[in-house]
């Protein structure tokens, strides 16, 4: 436990120090635009490619992958919702900022190290469905959203191909089934970008944090944090204790459904001119959420 401690400490120490260095002058504000071209373009592709190099995926489990697109799709469906009357831009906003799940940068490591290889296997498939939403499919709807047009899932489909973290997800799940693997340079290469992809989504985040400190802002973040929240606690009860899957999986989900919000969501936002410091405060806030969550989560299924 105290090595989850740990982990989950040095993040906040990253976010901290990308806050405390753009107070500094070190960064500016449109470094934020640069910082997230880096991580959705270079080091998580890299990281998707290293997390699937070697692994073969049997068939029967991508029921996992399924699941983590349901979840996508609930959020989104409870943020339009929750936002029925209010405006096309606002409404965006919250479909960007409280779907999607940030596992590859922040939950995989803690499933690697308590959960074993089935913690990995499932984090990697939960990921797959995931990325459907949050690295395109919910940035999508969010865009059809603001502009005002109907939904349209070819639409959808050609955002998702322009994804480069999508698309590698696809090739990668698509070699896994064929039992077929990238040459090992290539993998040699990715690992190198990966090993940055952590820190660079982290301190993009501490970048682009801005608290203003209104009282609008501040309901804002506890009324979408509290409903996801209380959300993910409904989806762990009931992916541990009704799928009928083995229990190292059941595990592995009740872990994963407490994950922060995806991490590349204030760049969505930013491509969507969005208010960036508002996503990535509620970004920020939801990993120090997640924290206290997984390790309680740990504590109690371990």
């Amino acid at each position: 436990m105290v090595e989850v401690l740990i982990r989950a400490g040095c993040f906040a120490a990253v976010i901290l120090m990308g806050v405390l260095l753009r107070q500094a002058g070190f960064f500016k504000a449109e470094d934020f635009d640069v910082l997230a071209r880096i991580v959705t373009r270079i080091t998580l592709p890299a990281s998707i490619v290293v997390s699937f190099s070697g692994r073969e995926i049997d068939a029967s489990m991508l029921i996992i992958t399924a699941l983590g697109f349901a979840f996508g799709v609930v959020y989104i469906l409870l943020a339009f919702l929750m936002n029925g009357r209010a405006g096309r831009e606002k409404r965006a906003f919250e479909i960007l900022n409280f779907s999607g799940y940030n596992i590859g940068n922040f939950t995989l490591p803690f499933a690697q190290s308590f959960l074993g290889p089935a913690g990995v296997v499932t984090a990697s498939l939960f990921d797959t469905g995931n990325a459907v939403i949050c690295l395109g499919g919910a940035y999508s709807v969010a865009s059809m959203v603001k502009e005002g047009k109907r939904f349209s899932p070819s639409a959808i489909v050609k955002k998702l191909l322009r994804s480069m973290p999508f698309c590698t997800y696809f090739l990668m799940i698509v070699l896994a089934l064929a039992h077929l693997s990238l040459p090992g340079p290539v993998v040699e290469f990715a690992g190198i970008l990966a090993d940055a992809n952590a820190f660079m989504a982290m301190l993009m985040l501490g970048v682009g944090f801005r608290l203003s400190g209104s009282r609008e802002q501040l309901l804002d973040i506890l009324r979408i944090l509290g409903a996801r929240y209380a959300v993910a606690a409904a989806a762990a009860l009931a992916c541990y204790f009704l799928l009928p899957l083995a229990l190292e999986y059941r595990q592995a989900l009740a872990l994963l459904v407490f994950s922060p919000i995806s991490s590349v969501a204030p760049a969505f936002t930013s491509e969507l001119k969005g208010d960036v410091g508002l996503a990535s405060a509620i970004n920020s806030v939801s990993v120090l959420v997640s924290i206290v969550c997984i390790v309680a989560v740990l504590t109690l299924v371990l």
